[in-house]
């Protein structure tokens, strides 16, 4: 679905949410966005090393 956004698309959009957030509040969104992506990486990366340790703890006890 994503990959039929052309530059003209991803363009459009932006101007979209410029003119419906104001520049003011476009670095606040964007702070928020981050950090929403650095706590999602960040858990992600905490259920996958979780899920190694566990494996690791069955195959010593084996």
């Amino acid at each position: 679905m994503l990959q039929n956004i052309g530059i003209t698309g991803i363009i459009m959009i932006l101007v979209l949410v410029l003119i419906l957030f104001g520049p003011s509040r476009l670095p606040e969104l964007g702070r928020a966005v981050g950090r929403t992506l650095f706590e999602f990486k960040s858990s992600a990366r905490e259920l996958v090393g979780d899920s190694k340790d566990e494996e690791d703890s069955v195959k010593k006890i084996d």
